[in-house]
């Protein structure tokens, strides 16, 4: 007999099936028990009595089983409607183990996980199992799926870039070194480079990749290893078709992933996002006037926005412009790198931009610079060696075309749409100065004992 899934077995009422997945929970009432099983569609019930009940009752949390037995309908005082598959449950007539777990050191068994986020990570590869943890990731997969599809919309073709590269992306420190066969080489800190390169050969392209930063800092908000999902886009007739690109593509991600998974939205408490026909659109300036206006704090002299400024902004664009979404322009040109081309009518401020969503930032782009002696003369100004871009630099000698793109961030988008408390709940196996899949502290002290 062919496998059921638990979300196929409502259409199989009545019916002998067979279910294969693990042990989430198990409830013993005497003659009768009760096991949810956890299969990739989801959870479904079934129940047992005398011989099956005692089989029940002697299965352990994560345990993989194979249950034969037929699917019914649950009385009306039983549905649980807050499972999908609430309304029937499956009476086992065979249960068999097909590989034993240990015992669990915590509850697998809740609605939610309620752990510490070193525990959480200490046990990845189990946590990971709990539905609640799931549905992180399929938001995340969701969103991945929908910025495919937009970059696709956009008549994007999409590349897969390196993780090694010869010189730094971005230039300073920040920077993971990688002896290569003798040779001095560096982790990307983002596919910015190899982008722009393509540019010159399909025009148009997107990429999902890793950046590595080595900054030292541990935040809840940065990880040493991200996922990027980048756009660039050549023969641009103005700033504003970036503005609009990044736009399309950002708004696409959260409402198609809102729309197609409302009931994660509700079990994490998350509102629908406010999406409005049009992003609101402030220069740097214009939301620093904004923000000293709402709370006296003078911003005349920063270069940015730090986290206070973005959440204030956000309130603004809410309030105001029924928008969860704002963007930002024109941030100063020595913030920014190297080849962000400088604001013709003030070259003090450039072409650049910042997507922010419900008080994060999520996305940062800009427009580059295209012609190969502007952009030289701005690596130096920079102190980036040109002689480490050779590559790079080779795609500007044979017609780069006005360009420009963005980058949105995977793990940061995905815990701003779930309300999450740090971005390494959305890192499958997260990457940050205390931890390399186990934790170093944690590892040291195995290694003394």
């Amino acid at each position: 007999m062919k496998r059921t899934l638990a979300q196929e077995a409502a259409k199989k009422i009545g019916k002998e099936v067979i279910i294969k997945g693990w042990v989430h929970t198990v409830r013993s009432h005497g003659k009768i028990a009760f096991t949810d099983i956890l299969d990739r569609s989801g959870l479904i019930q079934v129940v047992g009595s005398d011989s099956t009940a005692e089989k029940i009752t002697s299965l352990s949390q994560q345990d993989a089983v194979e249950i034969k037995g037929i699917v019914k309908e649950r009385g009306e005082r039983y549905i649980n409607e807050d499972l999908a598959t609430g309304k029937i449950e499956i009476e086992a007539s065979e249960i068999n183990i097909i590989a034993n777990s240990e015992t669990v050191p915590f509850d697998m068994g809740g609605k939610d996980l309620t752990l510490e986020l070193p525990t959480l990570l200490d046990h990845r590869a189990l946590t990971l199992k709990h539905p609640k943890v799931q549905m992180i990731f399929k938001i995340q997969a969701s969103l991945a799926d929908e910025f495919r599809e937009a970059a696709k919309k956009l008549n994007c073709t999409e590349i897969f870039v390196p993780t090694i590269a010869a010189g730094a992306t971005e230039g300073g420190a920040e920077v993971f070194k990688v002896d290569y066969y003798g040779h001095e080489a560096f982790m990307t800190q983002s596919p910015q480079l190899y982008k722009q390169i393509m540019v010159g050969v399909f025009e148009r392209v997107f990429t999902i990749a890793k950046a590595y930063r080595a900054e030292p800092s541990v935040t809840t908000r940065h990880l040493a290893e991200a996922t990027q999902m980048d756009i660039e886009i050549g023969f641009i007739e103005s700033f504003e078709e970036l503005l609009d690109a990044l736009e399309f593509v950002g708004c696409e991600m959260i409402k198609n992933t809102s729309e197609k998974y409302p009931e994660i939205l509700d079990a994490f408490g998350i509102e629908k996002p406010l999406i409005s026909s049009a992003v609101p659109r402030l220069t740097l300036r214009e939301a620093q006037d904004i923000v000293t206006k709402r709370t006296g704090r003078d911003l005349s002299g920063e270069l940015d926005l730090n986290p206070d400024d973005e959440k204030e902004i956000c309130d603004w664009a809410k309030e105001e412009k029924n928008s969860d979404f704002v963007t930002i322009t024109h941030f100063p040109t020595k913030k920014r790198a190297f080849y962000t081309m400088p604001d013709s009518k003030d070259p003090e401020y450039s072409l650049s931009y910042d997507l922010l969503f419900r008080g994060l930032e999520i996305l940062s782009g800009s427009q580059r610079i295209n012609d190969y002696s502007q952009l030289v003369d701005a690596m130096k100004t920079k102190d980036v060696d040109p002689k480490n871009f050779g590559t790079y630099l080779m795609a500007f000698k044979f017609g780069m075309p006005p360009e420009g793109g963005f980058s949105f961030g995977l793990e940061r988008l995905t815990m701003k749409l779930l309300g999450l408390g740090n971005v390494r709940e959305a890192s499958l196996f997260p990457r940050d100065m205390e931890r390399v899949d186990e934790r170093f502290s944690k590892i040291q002290k195995e290694e003394d004992q």
